[in-house]
């Protein structure tokens, strides 16, 4: 059986599937955002240190200025934001950033300022002294919490054509990737959180009547007469098809209904005039005559009782029983053994399920009944496969030819003239054994036993019925 994808149900996949599309829409949109964010960010930073460095280049003096001796905000205006260093601030074995310094030379040169070198690197504030002596000191001049020392410093060195001197602007990068990112994940599950509470509602509409109907089907397959009829509901749709599934059953309910009363009806009136013919015959003088119209009366008599069980095992009257298999199987082989007939039985485990036991018995008599009559005796045998109890009947007949087996499970269709055409019987046993394995969930096999050599050495029918774990009968 081919295994079905996870979820199994239409309202878990139709979820999964949903959940599956706004984590790809979501994900690709949270990435455009970052980016776009970070983007904006940079430029910030860029345009900062630009700024910087521009006021730094023209007036020197404002920015450069020297030390006062005024209170703690003359300090701070006076303190120089920018550094002068006769040295490059990039340090050995310490990356660039290439866009970086490309965009800063550019926004410089569109103000006039032109520049032999440019240098653009990010540093942790730790590892930056200026930087650091700076961060500490704004805390305690504001009273606030010091930045941390992983915190990250971008560093912009550039030396002007007409000066020696390097310029280096030191901007603190504030930590928004944290706040971005928290951002984009509350915005996801607030989009999940309704999408799919409004779509899971709008499935449930739908998936609560179709549960509903596909639950009637299984009832109406099991028993063929369930009782009422299935309330419609969910949108039109579903609605529509509920009350065409109410109608048909209902056409389905009484042709059976009819279809039982009618076969009861030719039963009753075969089966009477057959037990006048029955009396009748013994007033025939020649005895081979006599005994042979009895056996031909006979002969009709199992037809029409097995034509009627063919017809009843779909709707069987008989609930469902708690039994042990080992024990059934047993019965019906001391049945033939007191009768003097050849069935052995074999290995068998101890089996206990829900059964219809009188249908299941016939099935077996028909199953070993053909064993007997075709293959001269019977072995019959019980164990358990994975989820399945397997009765095996094997005979030591000519086998059927392996196209025939399909055919002759279908009514009316009789062995092969190397089967004995002088049995009897209308064809109707595998049919019946077939129908009634179905009736409890299981199935019939039919398969050619061979030996060594490749050659037929008899035939095995397989009568296969679930465990308790995989069928929940009524």
């Amino acid at each position: 059986m081919k295994q079905q994808p996870w979820p199994r149900s239409l309202m878990g996949q139709m979820l999964l599937a949903v959940a599956a599309a706004l984590l790809l829409v979501q994900g690709l949109g949270a990435f455009l955002v970052y980016r776009a964010q970070s983007e904006r960010r940079e430029a910030a930073l860029i345009h900062g240190a630009a700024f910087r460095l521009l006021v730094a280049t023209r007036k020197p003096e404002a920015v450069l200025g020297r030390p006062g001796t005024g209170g703690p905000f003359e300090e701070r205006r006076r303190r120089p934001r920018i550094e002068r260093s006769a040295e490059s601030p990039l340090r050995t074995q310490e990356a660039r950033d290439r866009a970086a310094e490309n965009e800063l030379e550019e926004i410089l040169a569109e103000q006039g300022v032109f520049t032999r070198d440019v240098v653009v690197m990010r540093r942790k504030l730790a590892d930056d002294p200026v930087a650091w002596q700076r961060a500490q000191r704004r805390a305690d001049m504001f009273r606030h919490h010091p930045r941390s020392p992983d915190d990250t410093v971008l560093i912009a060195g550039i030396r002007p054509e007409d000066r020696e001197e390097w310029l280096v602007a030191r901007i603190f990068v504030p930590p928004g990737e944290r706040q971005i990112v928290l951002s984009l994940i509350g915005q996801t599950l607030t989009i999940y959180l309704v999408l799919v509470a409004a779509i899971a509602m709008i499935l449930r509409r739908i998936t609560r009547p179709l549960a509903a109907l596909t639950g009637r089907l299984e009832q109406f397959a099991e028993t063929r007469n369930p009782d009422g009829q299935l309330e419609p509901q969910g949108p039109d749709d579903v609605r529509r098809l509920i009350v065409a599934h109410n109608a048909m059953e209902g056409r389905i309910s009484s042709l059976l209904d009819e279809k039982d009363v009618m076969l009861g009806a030719i039963g009753h009136d075969l089966k009477t005039p057959l037990a006048a013919l029955r009396v009748r015959i013994e007033s025939v003088e020649n005895e081979t005559e006599r005994d042979r119209m009895a056996a031909t009366i006979e002969d009709i008599v199992r037809s029409l009782d097995d034509i009627l069980s063919l017809a009843r095992v779909g709707r069987p009257s008989d609930p469902y029983e708690h039994a042990e298999l080992s024990a059934l199987v047993a019965s019906v082989v001391e049945e033939y053994e007191d009768m003097g007939e050849n069935v052995e039985l074999g290995e068998t485990e101890r089996v206990a399920l829900p059964l219809r036991p009188t249908w299941l018995r016939r099935a077996l008599r028909n199953l070993m009944g053909n064993a007997l009559r075709y293959g001269k005796r019977a072995r019959v045998s019980l164990a358990r496969e994975g989820d399945w109890a397997v009765i095996r009947i094997d005979d030591d007949g000519p086998g059927i030819p392996d196209e025939q087996i399909a055919p002759m499970m279908e009514p009316f269709t009789r062995g092969d003239p190397s089967r004995n055409s002088e049995t009897g019987g209308a064809g109707l046993g595998l049919t019946l054994a077939r129908a009634i394995a179905d009736q409890h969930g299981g199935s019939l096999q039919l398969a050619n036993r061979r030996d060594a050599e490749g050659r037929i050495a008899g035939l095995t029918a397989s009568l296969r019925l679930p465990l308790p774990s995989v069928r929940n009968p009524d």
